[in-house]
């Protein structure tokens, strides 16, 4: 994990049950913090070294689950009255290193895809999809080293 901590982001570990003819892996649970309601769930999936970068939802509270592959997240706060205004927040999640990954609206976020087999992400999102809530941005836009 690199950076300060952004207010409202959360890392969750999560349980992976072993069992001889396939694991079973957690996600989340209504009791849990970080959720924030159903709205749908869906794959994403991302090439090695490849990035997908800058998204901020206005809305939409994600919930992000890696079981398979290796993903990069960078969070990027600008919410002027926020306390940790200006911060970037990363992590790396994959099997290994099983967390969920709750992001709040209104945080910029980016991932890279860093196995050479199958990156593969989950999000459980409190809203359906909606292309009028979220912002995007061109890489470039935030100052932010992806070391490409």
């Amino acid at each position: 994990m690199g950076g300060i901590r952004i207010d409202g982001v959360i890392l969750t570990p999560l349980k992976i049950i072993p069992h001889p003819q396939g694991d079973v892996l957690h996600a989340i649970k209504s009791s849990e913090p970080g959720f924030a309601g159903f709205g749908e769930a869906y794959f994403s999936t991302v090439k090695n070294r490849e990035i997908k970068a800058w998204k901020r939802h206005k809305r939409m509270t994600l919930n992000l689950v890696v079981p398979s592959g290796c993903i990069k997240f960078v969070l990027y706060d600008d919410r002027r009255n926020s306390s940790t205004y200006g911060n970037f927040f990363e992590v790396i999640l994959s099997k290994h290193n099983y967390m969920r990954l709750t992001v709040p609206s209104g945080i910029w976020s980016g991932f890279q895809g860093l196995d050479t087999n199958l990156n593969l992400l989950l999000n459980i999102a409190n809203i359906e999809h909606d292309p009028t809530e979220a912002d995007s941005a061109a890489i470039d836009e935030i100052a932010y080293d992806w070391g490409l």
